[in-house]
């Protein structure tokens, strides 16, 4: 049966109600608003939907336009998209002339499908002004000659991307009159290349020119920007790029904003860049203040201007667009950079009046081994592992319609804020501080971060907390830099102090990712980071002290006692739930490239926390299967399948954390260049052995005797499959956690019965006797053989960093050095 909505069109109406199902029809009881608008209430209605199977939420949603309908979703599965994406929530939002007292939204279940019914969660209907027709469109020929391409007032578009590129999230009440949402653009910037972001300058307005319009983009929009940076040698070597998945087929509008929002650039030809639109030539000369000269500007700093731009696009399924800007030396500018201060993509109707694009494909559900019966998972999002039923949980499906006006509508008042976000960092530590942070020494590395993400110290502190950096306090030392132990607050709180090298630019890069994760994440096994300092060049994190340091040193090379089945068994749990939240329960997929022991902390209670997201990256965005990126990671730990195609996913952390627990087992070393050839890997010795079934004879022996024999069997099986050679083979990191969850359980009823024992014998001679037997055995802890540092790149960038051991990658290495892996 098909549902309708029905809305009236006066003034501005921004409503939210409830999905409908099949056989239902929604309420429809949207309130007009005068100006200035009033935001009504979020209307949710509960409705159980536990009757229905959510792979059966086919349906199509088509809306009444002049001279028929048009189709905004066709045989859409809300169940279906959500798997294939990061979110557990989905928003569309289309744009839509209304020349009619009415609008009309009608939701119609697929009629092919058994079973089929619709449902939404919320609308939303918001008049607009007509943003399309202040100017008129160009078209991407490919040869930098652009050819105009009008827009009817009547054409419906659906809104794809809206960035505010080198800002924070802007939420709908800061927008200016539109109810807007606007997003960080960090997520969909292509490779290493982030360029420098950073605010306005203190003593620039801005101001809107005749031929822009308030409504077109907010202030906050404008007042920020993302550049390549001052180097000129580095610029013209890279192109800064943004890589967004679109519908293939369908034509596009992509509006780029503009605005020079510092000095001393504030004249013509001082800044020249060419701008490509999947890979094709859109302009050959951009140059900011030409623009804004051309509005009939006075001023050149500080004036918004806007291009539009036209692409086609063939095929089906999804694809990528691409926008890319690049130095252009031809007219011989001042500074050879480039800049862009927000972005939007608009998605156009095909001839039929459909807007609808296919439903994404998820990624195949993970091969889960053991005897427990399991539900498999499609997609990332899981709602829980409860007894081991994977429950998949769409919190709402949300579609936004806005009514296009030629009348700008006045700002919203008392709406709540809905984004927090942080200014993401310089690189080249030259950026002006922004308005909301602290003002700090001239050339510090994180000027343009806000001071409400964490607290920030003063490099007067930091050096009382340690005692002026006392050597004795030094807790350990990694390629970031040391870590000391201290106290602030008078000597109430234990913390640890990172403090980075100022040179490095690597290590400013981590710095940022560092501060940018940990600021906007908090879970119970996640290390917590307390604040930063960088002042006088310093790159000074400051965390939770961790009393039991890393897992490592309770594994080999310690004079420590050695952990029990049972503690190694809760840290793994611990750190799985930790990577899960990072893969499934933030905005976007975490992937954290470089997973080991010594990146797991333990604290005074022994809760394994995951840290240093130094080299951490954003996930692969919407319905993207990975992140192309250069590869990075340590040495034993790397996924091979990532480091022949250079392609990230949460795959990638999964392997890691595979080498982790064989780690964790056999307590030796990921990789032991003092070992015979086909053991000095032992991802690929415990791989060999465990086929062979004799993995029980190289576990820690200290462990023999006490790992139940279906406890045993289960960590090995889920060990082994994290280290699949092929990324489809490994399991998700919530069937990870699900199984060692299940280990620990029969660990546990083993323990109760006092049936205990991995199946070594006691007569028995392990392959390979290593960890506790002697922890002073130098042929552990270290080598007489000289070994030959060996850097493998790819391209100008390092590959993986040594391992904490200090080993490095020898021919021996076949996973690493072959490039055809195992």
């Amino acid at each position: 049966m098909t549902s309708c909505w029905t809305a009236a069109r006066r003034g501005r109406a921004t409503t939210r109600t409830a999905g409908s199902g099949p056989g239902t029809r929604a309420p429809s009881s949207p309130r007009p608003t005068t100006s200035p608008p009033w935001p009504p209430p979020l209307a949710r209605i509960p409705r159980s939907r536990s009757n229905h199977d959510a792979a059966d939420g086919l349906f199509s949603v088509s809306v009444a336009v002049p001279g028929g309908k048009l189709t905004l979703l066709s045989n859409f599965s809300a169940y279906q998209t959500a798997a294939a994406i990061t979110y557990s929530y989905l928003i569309r939002e289309f744009s839509v002339n209304v020349s009619s007292a009415t609008l009309d939204l009608t939701f119609t279940p697929e009629k092919g499908h058994p079973n089929a019914y619709a449902f939404v969660n919320g609308i939303e209907v918001v008049s607009s002004p007509d943003l399309f027709d202040i100017s008129t469109p160009n078209m991407v020929t490919g040869d930098g000659n652009l050819q105009p391409f009008p827009i009817d007032a009547g054409t419906a578009v659906q809104t794809m991307y809206r960035l505010n590129v080198g800002g924070q999230a802007i939420s709908p009440s800061k927008d200016t009159g539109g109810y807007r949402s606007w997003d960080d653009d960090t997520a969909y910037i292509f490779g290493a290349g982030f360029g420098v972001s950073y605010p306005k300058d203190n003593n620039v307005t801005i101001t809107y020119p005749s031929n822009v319009p308030e409504y077109v983009a907010p202030e906050d929009v404008y007042g920020t920007a993302r550049s390549m940076g001052p180097d000129k040698n580095v610029n013209m070597n890279y192109n800064l790029t943004w890589m967004l998945q679109v519908d293939a087929g369908f034509m596009y509008l992509i509006r780029l904003h503009f605005c020079e929002i510092q000095y001393p650039i504030t004249k013509i030809n001082q800044r020249v860049f060419s701008i490509y639109i999947n890979n094709q030539t859109a302009v050959k000369d951009a140059d900011v203040n030409a623009w804004a000269t051309m509005s009939g500007a006075t001023t050149l700093i500080g004036t918004p201007v806007y291009q539009d731009y036209v692409v086609t696009t063939s095929g089906l399924g999804a694809m990528d667009l691409w926008i890319a800007l690049h130095p252009n030396p031809d007219s011989k500018p001042q500074i050879y950079d480039a800049i862009l201060n927000g972005m939007e993509v608009f998605k156009l109707p095909l001839t039929n009046g459909s807007l609808a694009g296919l439903n994404p494909i998820p990624s195949v559900a993970p091969m889960t081994g053991g005897t427990a019966k399991k539900k498999s998972t499609v997609g990332p999002i899981v709602g829980g592992v409860i007894g081991g039923l994977v429950v998949l949980a769409l919190g709402y499906c949300c579609f936004f319609v806005i009514c296009k006006r030629k009348r700008s509508a006045g700002k919203d008042a008392g709406m709540s804020d809905g984004h927090s976000g942080w200014l993401p960092l310089s690189l080249y530590g030259n950026s002006h501080t922004s308005s909301s942070a602290k003002s700090h020494t001239t050339g510090s590395y994180a000027s343009s971060l806000p001071s409400n993400l964490c607290r920030h110290f003063s490099f007067a502190e930091i050096k009382a907390a340690t005692n002026n950096f006392d050597e004795s306090l030094i807790l350990g030392v990694g390629g970031f830099g040391k870590v000391y132990r201290g106290e602030v607050d008078g000597g109430t709180t234990k913390v640890a102090i990172k403090r980075g090298n100022p040179l490095s630019e690597q290590g400013v890069h981590e710095f940022q990712t560092e501060i940018e994760m940990l600021s906007k994440l908090r879970h119970r096994h996640l290390v917590s980071l307390i604040g930063y300092c960088e002042e006088k060049n310093e790159m000074i994190l400051v965390y939770d002290y961790m009393a039991h340091g890393t897992l490592r040193e309770h594994l080999y090379k310690t004079q420590k006692p050695p952990l029990t089945w049972r503690q190694r068994l809760d840290i793994c749990i611990g750190a799985a739930r930790g990577l899960h939240y990072l893969h499934t329960g933030a905005k976007h997929t975490i992937i954290h490239r470089d997973v080991k022991t010594t990146n797991i902390l333990l604290d005074e209670k022994w809760v394994a926390k995951v840290s240093d997201f130094g080299l951490s990256k954003t996930g692969p965005s919407m319905d993207h299967t990975h992140v192309s990126t250069v590869v990075k990671g340590s040495f034993g730990y790397l996924d091979p399948e990532y480091f022949r195609r250079q392609q990230l996913t949460e795959k990638s952390d999964v392997y890691s954390f595979g080498v982790v627990l064989f780690e964790v087992l056999c307590a030796r070393p990921a990789l032991n260049p003092t070992l015979p050839k086909e053991e000095v890997s032992l991802a690929e010795w415990a791989l060999h052995c465990q086929k062979k079934g004799v993995l029980d004879q190289i576990v820690d022996p200290y462990l023999k005797g006490k790992i139940a024999p279906q406890c045993f069997k289960k960590f090995a099986e889920t060990a082994e499959k994290c280290v699949s050679d092929q990324s489809i083979d490994r399991p998700s990191m919530g069937d990870v956690l699900w199984n060692l969850e299940f280990a620990l359980q029969m660990q546990e009823s083993a323990e109760e019965s006092g049936s205990l024992g991995c199946g070594m014998s006691d007569e028995g001679t392990p392959l390979v006797m290593v960890g506790k037997k002697d922890p002073n055995d130098p042929s552990i802890e270290s080598s007489t053989t000289t070994t030959t540092t060996t850097s493998l790149s790819m391209g100008d960038q390092s590959v993986a960093s040594m391992d904490s051991d200090g080993l490095t990658p020898s021919a021996v290495f076949s996973q690493i050095m072959n490039p055809k892996g195992r």
